[in-house]
């Protein structure tokens, strides 16, 4: 997800997404405590979604 299409989303798809991650994250941290995670950078382009979500949050909050 690139910044760009982070800034064209709504406050309310922007929480949604965010909570999407969050829930993809955790599945891949038990699929990476099981041994079942394939494709280990998954969760390093999850985590980098998810900061850029709750910066584009921030920036949005601290122009109000």
């Amino acid at each position: 997800m690139t910044a760009k299409e982070i800034r064209e989303l709504t406050a309310e798809e922007l929480q949604t997404k965010l909570a999407e991650l969050r829930r993809e994250k955790l599945n891949l941290k038990i699929q990476s405590r099981t041994g079942q995670l394939e494709k280990t950078a998954r969760v390093r382009d999850v985590r980098r979604d998810i900061a850029r979500l709750l910066t584009e949050v921030a920036a949005r909050s601290a122009k109000q």
